[in-house]
């Protein structure tokens, strides 16, 4: 069913608010009853807004918006700008102790409300990291997915090696004591994907 259309300017004319605040909700794993609860609208007008059978009002928008822990702009994605970023090579953020053998960079862009960080981390050979320049241990709730793209790496996670070679993944709690080293005699590359930690309620 098409949103209703309306005259107040009260109500919200933003498209597609209705499957964003469902997507997101999904995402965070939340019910319309844990939303409602969260954000002080009840369940059927939730169900309302996400079936865009009716547009919320900006304080309902706003109750939505702190119910899913963003702000109004972030939900109605005011912020954005046409919903693409790019992060030109030249613009990504560094990281890592050159000095420990451990460089990386990140490679999505700084933006509100973003629930995962890709990086490309180099090891030289014997490195490791996990020093105390490195980023800290991820929030509860994190989940790292590693690919090795060159070399050979081992993960180290709560106290047990895994030992990965080029093209190998692996998945694990990124809340848990973890770092990764290289073995080998030649430098090693990979991505971590890392998504965001449970949400505080």
């Amino acid at each position: 069913m098409a949103a209703t259309t309306t005259t107040d300017p009260a109500v919200i004319q933003t498209p597609r608010i209705g499957p964003r605040v469902k997507a997101l909700r999904e995402a965070m794993q939340l019910s319309l009853r844990d939303l409602a609860e969260r954000s002080g609208v009840s369940a059927p007008m939730l169900s309302q807004v996400e079936r865009e059978e009716t547009g919320p009002t900006l304080a309902t928008a706003a109750r939505i918006a702190a119910g899913l822990e963003l702000s109004l702009s972030q939900l109605l994605r005011l912020d954005e700008g046409d919903g693409v970023a790019i992060v030109r090579r030249k613009d990504r953020r560094a990281g890592g102790n050159p000095r420990r053998g451990h460089n990386y960079e990140t490679l999505t862009p700084s933006l509100p409300g973003q629930r995962a960080d890709v990086s490309e981390h180099v090891l030289a050979a014997a490195a490791a990291t996990g020093g105390p320049d490195d980023p800290p241990m991820h929030e509860p709730g994190s989940r790292e997915t590693a690919v090795v793209t060159a070399g050979a790496v081992r993960l180290v996670c709560a106290g047990i090696a895994y030992d990965l070679d080029a093209g190998d993944a692996v998945t694990f709690d990124a809340d848990l004591p973890h770092h990764f080293e290289n073995p080998g005699t030649e430098e090693a590359r990979f991505v971590a994907v890392v998504s965001a930690g449970l949400r505080r309620s």
